[in-house]
């Protein structure tokens, strides 16, 4: 009887009540560390929205949206522009001297994954608004999960596009057509959520408990693992350095990263894709293509300016310089902004400081389609790439015909059409971000990483990327909203914003 109520219940109630449930968390933590201030704020804050989100369940319980493909856009983007409101109540009552903007700001950091700081300091947050943040983003990355295939799959967004794009105009049109048919819409979100949320949490609970055993304070491994799951970078501590799991949790983190490229890894056969191999994946391939050989180059070029100068080569010197440099890069081409603790290891060792270009280059890039990671997505530079290859091809042998299959074939043509045109949208994002920064007063190479690190959802970016670590507080109450609406556009992707115009949609 409950979940049958819960179906009439429209997307954004759905999720104000989880938001509201979740508040129970870091209250739960705060009444356990003795932080009753901390406590009363978040038990107040769950109560009241409790309460609200009942009463629009009264007022909106069994209306059905006209268009269900508009209903569910619509929802999307005001869940990202409303929900962080919500959050930041409690986050602001509990905090000291934080005010809402400040606290709105971190929540939209936080949900769409971006895991953008405004307090460096560590110290300056009690250990349940931490937690907080953690689990926002933790539910943003589930949000993400849930988004790509019961809503961006159907509608042929979100990097879908790319396979299915041999259906041109009219194909798109059925596919809404067909979302906006559906009786109730609720029902394949609560199919795929019922699928996915055991193996989101699951996930998240195994890598927890790998960080304990390594030695991890139990707190600060369910923010690390919170993080790695959905890829928000967010940590209690100020990232990995000081994380007493040592080594041995950055490996297992490392192992972790692969559920950001591709989504094989999780939910094989969702997609109609049961027959789809891990190891014939193109984002993994491409992926493992990336980080291996931005790995060897950036150990290359330590190592040679380290014989040059004639510096000792210890194995130590070595292994820092090789595991500094994969799992950063595997970390930011998955959009989660981790940093090794030996990942200064080799400018000590060569002297030579690591360019940030590099990570700027990945994070763009981004991870696999349907997956927590934000930037590009593997896929559609898969899709430029394999064309590419074939026009080179043609070139040098204009009578040669491509083989590789009808889905091949299909990637390489109207796939990489699609992919190219979501890459100038991309393009344009990025010049009317940067000018929008610019008209704040932010100067143009602090405007270009900040730009990147909004628009991929990879907040670190802006503190690793740089010449100097670039920090969020210190810019206008301005470049902070227009870097809070570039986060909700990278997450969103231009595409979905696009494809609210689509008149299909609006037709009855």
């Amino acid at each position: 009887m409950l979940g049958r109520t819960l179906r009439t219940l429209p997307l954004f109630v759905l999720l104000m009540g989880v938001g509201a449930v979740a508040m129970l968390l870091p209250a739960l933590h705060a009444w356990a560390s003795r932080d009753f201030a901390s406590m009363r704020a978040f038990s107040y804050a769950a109560l009241l929205f409790a309460l609200l989100t009942g009463l629009i369940a009264l007022a909106t319980t069994g209306r059905q949206p006209r268009s269900a493909a508009r209903s569910q856009l619509l929802t999307l983007l005001l869940a990202y522009a409303l929900l962080p409101l919500m959050f930041a109540v409690p986050f602001q009552e509990a905090g000291r001297n934080i005010t809402f903007f400040d606290a709105w700001f971190e929540m939209v950091s936080s949900f769409t994954t971006t895991g953008a700081a405004l307090f460096e300091d560590a110290g300056r947050l009690q250990p349940s608004l931490h937690l907080w943040r953690a689990t926002v983003g933790w539910l943003g990355g589930l949000l993400a999960w849930i988004m790509a295939i019961a809503i961006f799959a159907p509608m042929n967004l979100g990097g879908f596009e790319v396979r299915t794009a041999g259906g041109g105009p009219r194909a798109s049109a059925s596919h809404f057509n067909q979302i906006g048919r559906t009786t109730l819409v609720q029902d394949r979100l609560f199919r795929h959520a019922g699928t996915l949320v055991p193996i989101y949490a699951a996930l998240t609970f195994v890598l927890w408990l790998g960080l304990v055993i390594a030695g991890e304070v139990p707190y600060i491994a369910l923010c690390h693992a919170m993080a790695v799951l959905s890829s928000s970078g967010i940590s209690p501590i100020g990232g990995l350095y000081f994380a007493t799991s040592g080594v041995w949790g950055e490996m297992l983190i490392f192992a972790f990263f692969v559920f950001a490229l591709s989504r094989l890894t999780f939910s094989r056969g969702m997609f109609g894709d049961s027959d789809a191999r891990l190891r014939r994946d193109p984002e993994m391939r491409l992926a493992f293509g990336l980080i291996a050989g931005t790995t060897i180059l950036l150990f290359a070029r330590h190592f040679i300016i380290t014989v040059e100068e004639g510096a000792p080569n210890g194995l130590t010197d070595l292994f820092a310089s090789v595991w500094g440099s994969l799992f950063t890069v595997t970390s930011f081409l998955t959009t989660t902004g981790f940093e090794s603790r030996y990942w200064e290891g080799a400018t000590v060792w060569s002297g030579l400081e690591t360019p940030g270009l590099f990570l700027v280059g990945l994070a763009l890039i981004g991870g696999g389609v349907a997956t927590t990671a934000g930037g590009v997505k593997l896929l559609r530079v898969y899709a430029l790439a394999r064309h590419s290859e074939r026009e080179v091809e043609r070139l040098l042998h204009p009578s040669s015909v491509g083989g590789g299959g009808r889905e091949a074939r299909m990637i390489r043509q109207q796939g990489a059409y699609v992919a190219w045109i979501f890459f100038m949208l991309f393009a344009l994002s990025v010049a009317a971000t940067m000018l929008l920064l610019s008209l704040t007063g932010v100067q143009f190479e602090t405007a270009m990483v900040l730009t990147v690190a909004s628009l991929s959802n990879t907040g670190p970016l802006a503190i690793v990327a740089a010449e100097q670590p670039i920090a969020y507080a210190g810019l206008p109450y301005l470049a902070q909203t227009v870097l809070a609406g570039a986060m909700v556009l990278g997450r969103l992707e231009t595409l979905a914003i696009v494809a609210l115009f689509n008149p299909e949609i609006w037709r009855r």
